[in-house]
C-alpha cells in the first residue's frame, strides 16, 4: 500500500511540474500589435496579457531591432500587421532564445536607436510594451527663415490626443481623437484660404505627440498663435456645451476644470509620457516666467482671443461656460506662444456626441474658430505681416449709407461685406461699424 501511495505521489508531483511548466510558458501572450507612424517617428505598441518581461538589442547590415519576450506566446500573424511607416520594412518572428520565449524582429530602413518601455494598464488598454523610433535627421531639419516683410500670420492647430491615446470615448464608441482631427482639418482649410494667414497642423493624422513636443513643433515653425482642439467629457452624461480655456498657474477651481486636468495626465500615461505635470520645477519655472514680458503678452493675447472664440462659438453651439476658464494644462504652458484650448462640446453627452461626429457641425465649429482668430489678427496684426500692411478698415454707418454704396466706395463686393461682417441681410443701421476687408 505504501508503494502505491509513493507511486501516486510521484505521478502527482510530475503532473504538478507539468502544469506549472505549461502555465509558466503560457503565462503571457501578445494579443495585438499597433503601428503609429508620424512624420518624424513611429511608435509600435505590443498588447500583452500580463506585464512584459523582455530584453532587446540592435543589429546592423541590415538594420534590425530584436525584442525577446520571456515566457510569451502569440496568437496573431505578425506578417499581417498594418504598416505604413517609412522607418519599418517588416515585423516578423525569428528563432527564439529558448522554447519558452518569443523573438520579434523589426527590420528598419535606417539606423535608429530605439526607446523601449512597458506601460501598465490604463483604460481602455491593458499591459503594453512600447517601442519608439525617432528619426532625428527629419526632426532636426531646419525650416526656411521667416520673411521679414509681408509674411503670413502662422496659426498652429493642435488636434488633441491621437494614436495610442484615443482621448475621451463616447457612449456610442466614438473617439475624441477623431473628432478633434476632423475639426482641425476643417479649420486649417479656412485659415489657408485667407490671404495673409497660414495654418501649421501639429498632428496631421492618427498618431500621438507628447504635450511638450506639440509646442516644440509650433515653436519650430515660429507660429503667432497656438490653438488646441478637444472634446470634453465628464463622469456623468448631463454636462454639455463648449468652453474655452486659458493658462492658469493655479489649479482649476471648478469640478469640470479639475476633471480636465486629471484627464490630461491620463492622456500622457496612455501615450507613454513620463512628464506628468507636478507641483515641482515646472510650476516654479512658470511662476518665474510670469515676470517675463513674453509670458505676460502670451497670456494677454490668449485671453483676448478666448473672448473672440466664445463670441463666435455661441452663435453655432451651446456654451458650457460663457467666460474663459483657467487651468494648468501642458499645451498652454509655452511662455513665448499665445495659446488657447477649446473644448468643442461634451462627447460624454449623448446628443453632443452625435453632433460632434457630424460633418456639418464640425464645419460650424471650425468656421467659428476661424472667425475668432481672423478677427483678432485683422485688428492686431503682427509687425511685418501681410495683414499689418493691409490692415482692416472700419466704416461707421451714416445717414444715407447702404451696403451697395459702401461696396462701391471701397471696391469690394456686397457678398464679401456681408460675409466678413456676419450679416444676414442688406440692412445697415446708422452708427453701425462695418469692417472693410482688404481683399
Amino acid at each position: 500500500m505504501k508503494a502505491v501511495f509513493n507511486q501516486i505521489g510521484r505521478y502527482f508531483l510530475l503532473a504538478s511540474l507539468f502544469i506549472f511548466s505549461f502555465c509558466t510558458f503560457a503565462g503571457n501572450e501578445i494579443s495585438g500589435v499597433r503601428v503609429w507612424p508620424s512624420p518624424d517617428s513611429t511608435r509600435i505598441v505590443f498588447d500583452l496579457k500580463k506585464a512584459p518581461q523582455y530584453s532587446y538589442f540592435s543589429l546592423s547590415n541590415p538594420t534590425r531591432v530584436v525584442i525577446d519576450f520571456k515566457d510569451t506566446s502569440e496568437k496573431i500573424d505578425l506578417s499581417k500587421i498594418g504598416n505604413k511607416s517609412n522607418l519599418i520594412k517588416r515585423i516578423r518572428q525569428s528563432k527564439p532564445k529558448n522554447k519558452k520565449s518569443l523573438r520579434v524582429v523589426l527590420e528598419l530602413t535606417k539606423t535608429i536607436q530605439p526607446a523601449i518601455f512597458p506601460l501598465k494598464p490604463t483604460s481602455p488598454y491593458g499591459n503594453r510594451l512600447v517601442i519608439d523610433l525617432i528619426d532625428s535627421a527629419v526632426r532636426q531639419q531646419k525650416l526656411p527663415p521667416k520673411l521679414t516683410g509681408k509674411r503670413d500670420v502662422l496659426i498652429a492647430i493642435d488636434a488633441g490626443h491621437g494614436g495610442e491615446d484615443p482621448g475621451s470615448i463616447g457612449a456610442k464608441g466614438s473617439y475624441e481623437k477623431k473628432v478633434t482631427l476632423g475639426i482641425a482639418n476643417r479649420l486649417a482649410k479656412l485659415i489657408d484660404a485667407q490671404t495673409g494667414m497660414k495654418s501649421v497642423m501639429v498632428r496631421k493624422s492618427d498618431y500621438y505627440i507628447k504635450p511638450n513636443r506639440r509646442t516644440e513643433i509650433a515653436r519650430k515653425h515660429k507660429v503667432d498663435f497656438f490653438i488646441s482642439i478637444h472634446a470634453d467629457a465628464f463622469t456623468t452624461p448631463q454636462p454639455k456645451g463648449a468652453s474655452v480655456w486659458v493658462l492658469s498657474l493655479r489649479r482649476a477651481n471648478t469640478e469640470i476644470g479639475k476633471w480636465i486636468e486629471q484627464r490630461e495626465k491620463h492622456s500622457e500615461l496612455l501615450g507613454g509620457a513620463a512628464q506628468v505635470i507636478k507641483d515641482t520645477n515646472s510650476e516654479r519655472y512658470l511662476a518665474g516666467a510670469l515676470l517675463d514680458m513674453s509670458m505676460a503678452h502670451s497670456m494677454s493675447t490668449g485671453y483676448d482671443i478666448a473672448l473672440e472664440a466664445i463670441k463666435e462659438l455661441k452663435k453655432v453651439t451651446k456654451m458650457h461656460k460663457k467666460k474663459p476658464q483657467s487651468a494648468s494644462l501642458a499645451v498652454l504652458k509655452s511662455p513665448d506662444i499665445p495659446s488657447l484650448l477649446v473644448e468643442t462640446g461634451f462627447i460624454s453627452n449623448h446628443k453632443e456626441e452625435t453632433l460632434l461626429n457630424s460633418a456639418a457641425h464640425q464645419k460650424k465649429l471650425a468656421k467659428a474658430l476661424y472667425r475668432a482668430v481672423s478677427n483678432y489678427f485683422q485688428r492686431n496684426p503682427p509687425e511685418g505681416s501681410y495683414l499689418a500692411e493691409n490692415r482692416v478698415r472700419r466704416h461707421k454707418v451714416r445717414s444715407g449709407d447702404s451696403l451697395s454704396k459702401l461696396a462701391k466706395r471701397y471696391q469690394v463686393s456686397v457678398v464679401r461685406l456681408k460675409s466678413y461682417n456676419n450679416l444676414n441681410n442688406n440692412m445697415v443701421k446708422v452708427g453701425q461699424i462695418i469692417e472693410i476687408p482688404s481683399i
